[in-house]
């Protein structure tokens, strides 16, 4: 019999029949090595005082601080902006992509694509040279105006991070939608055209219940990568703009705090293992809709 021929349950079951125990041995201690055990002297440190003895008083003082709410505060308001600003463009684009025929659709989805093997400082830094201080909108600009003040100053600030997370992220949360888009029967909307359905009416009743599970699996994909992000707002160095990533790097790098960092530390983790289940969740219900839907 060929093995095409078996169902997957059968297959499986043979693997798991002639697998010995010894064979987890490797990539379990591999996982020990890189994962739990880092893990474990997060948690240590993070519940050690500074004499040295066990204790939740550096975790009481920080998470009751003032600056970890900010930067917590921050971070989702950044993460949840960022990733609603995604949702929108990447749905525009994917319906673009998808249902509007046009020369150079195969050159931006390729184009989507190489956008995802960017790291995230370059588009900072493209997006410094366009409207930074000295950058050439406002360089332009003040030539333009006869001034010496730069007009655009909105990059350093709240805003720039959140324009220059939706410009990197948003290729994360088209790739699902185009994904889905391509499971939408063209028959269906032929159909509804010849019944008098407009091209809106067709989005909204026929291409966007399609699109639920991935635009919830690419928003909570971009949420938990936003939620992280370092590197952007880092590089822009934004006034006053404080997330978690930052605060662990400026109490385990320049304060050498290393208990709270470990303690703000284990907040980011739970809350991107707490989100990353939520992505794992949706994937698994849209892929179980597209199945049905085969």
């Amino acid at each position: 019999m060929a093995i095409e021929s078996l169902p997957l349950s059968a297959v499986r079951a043979t693997l798991e029949k002639g697998r010995s125990p010894w064979s987890l041995l490797p990539p379990m201690t591999a996982i020990g090595l890189l994962f739990y055990y880092p893990l474990s002297l997060i948690v240590s440190q993070a519940l050690t005082s500074n004499s040295g003895a066990w204790s939740i008083a550096v975790a009481r003082r920080t998470l009751t601080s003032r600056l970890f709410r900010r930067a917590l505060a921050r971070t989702l308001e950044i993460a949840l902006s960022s990733t609603a600003g995604c949702l929108l463009l990447g749905l525009a684009l994917a319906l673009v992509v998808s249902f509007v025929p046009f020369r150079g659709a195969a050159l931006l989805a390729r184009t989507v694509d190489a956008f995802l093997a960017f790291p995230s400082f370059l588009i900072a830094l493209a997006l410094t040279f366009l409207y930074g201080s000295a950058g050439i909108i406002n360089a332009g600009l003040m030539a333009l105006m006869h001034t010496s003040v730069a007009p655009l100053d909105f990059l350093y600030s709240p805003a720039g991070v959140i324009l220059a997370e939706i410009t990197f992220y948003t290729p994360f949360a088209m790739r699902p939608l185009l994904a889905g888009f391509a499971t939408v029967r063209r028959e269906q909307l032929e159909i509804a055209s010849s019944l008098g359905a407009g091209p809106g009416r067709i989005v909204r009743e026929i291409i966007l219940p399609a699109a639920v599970p991935a635009l919830l699996a690419g928003g909570s994909l971009c949420l938990l990568l936003t939620l992280n992000e370092f590197g952007i707002v880092l590089f822009i160095s934004a006034k006053g703009v404080i997330t978690l990533p930052m605060l662990i790097y400026e109490k385990a790098i320049q304060e050498f705090d290393y208990s709270a960092a470990c303690v703000i530390a284990l907040v980011d983790i739970a809350l991107s293992l707490t989100l990353y289940a939520l992505y794992r969740l949706l994937l698994a219900r849209s892929r179980g809709g597209d199945a049905a839907a085969l």
